[in-house]
């Protein structure tokens, strides 16, 4: 494949890189790629024994620090345990997530797992770090959306998908929900005059370790499913490549969108990604942000 590849990533030396769920999937790579270009990069994890581990395969300029985004105490403690070790934040990719985990199942605080993780998490994370980042002189928030938004639709009336749940339905409105928040948070970011560009990026098909595991639950149909998946789906590293474009390329503009070019993005060279309409519409955005606030208890912009 021919395009935007890893080895344009610019000097990243003197930046403070902050990548969630950096010990599996899409994490691991986006961290490597950003160490190895000069960054000194925070792996945001669960678990710390697995981030240690990766610690060591890339090398490097990285420390560990332990994230859990389905519980908000996690998160406020990880913020404020960075956030005094670190006065300046360059790079905050929200990378983490969980996808299709078979019955509903709630994170610590309550709400479904996987809108908790994905989105939720994320929204509370970055408000507690918006101080640090907003003291970098041209600081950025990458986003991880997926193809799947585009399909999706928010129930504003039950967000935390209590009634008729279906896992995979769940997992695109969690994702939904993600998209639409990089780009409200772009528009807010703009319009307080903040020197943060908020970007998105998805990976289209890509071979991650969720993707068996998204299937696991459904017996022999499901590890088929996940036999054929791993066929048709692209390779890890060049999943990886939208992101670390969003988070690194000079002159990307606040609520650019990158993904695969190919398929219907879902394999191929990193171009500029569509948005569903909902993901774009500034009203759905509203009511989203002031739900995160309520649910989170964090407020910003």
């Amino acid at each position: 494949m021919t395009g935007w590849t890893a080895g344009r990533v610019p000097d990243q030396h003197g930046r403070i890189a902050v990548v969630t769920g950096a010990n599996s999937g899409l994490g691991p790579i986006t961290a490597t790629e950003l160490a190895r270009h000069g960054a000194h990069v925070v792996l945001a994890v669960r678990n710390t024994a697995a981030g240690e581990e990766t610690a060591r395969r890339i090398g490097g300029d990285v420390e560990v620090r332990e994230l859990d985004l389905a519980s908000l105490d996690s998160v406020r403690a990880f913020a404020a345990k960075l956030a005094a070790d670190h006065p300046v934040i360059d790079l905050l990719v929200n990378n983490a997530g969980v996808v299709l985990p078979g019955p509903r199942r709630t994170s610590a605080d309550g709400f479904e797992l996987q809108l908790g993780t994905n989105m939720l998490g994320h929204f509370a994370l970055t408000g507690l770090l918006l101080d640090r980042l907003a003291a970098a002189r041209r600081s950025r928030v990458v986003s991880l959306s997926s193809i799947t938004h585009k399909n999706a639709h928010l129930d504003f009336d039950d967000l935390m998908f209590e009634r008729d749940y279906r896992a995979a339905l769940a997992y695109g409105r969690s994702k939904l929900a993600t998209t639409i928040f990089g780009v409200e948070l772009d528009r807010r970011l703009r319009a307080a005059g903040l020197p943060i560009v908020s970007t998105l990026a998805h990976p289209g098909l890509t071979r991650t370790n969720l993707t068996p595991r998204a299937w696991e639950h459904r017996g022999r149909f499901g590890q088929m499913i996940a036999r054929l998946g791993l066929l048709v789906t692209q390779s890890v590293e060049q999943g990886a490549l939208p992101q670390l474009r969003a988070a690194t390329e000079p002159g990307v503009r606040g609520g650019q969108f990158f993904g695969p070019s190919r398929l219907w993005e879902t394999r191929g060279p990193v171009t500029e990604a569509r948005l569903s309409r909902e993901a774009a519409d500034p009203a759905v955005g509203k009511r989203l942000w002031a739900a995160a606030e309520e649910l989170t208890g964090v407020s910003y912009l």
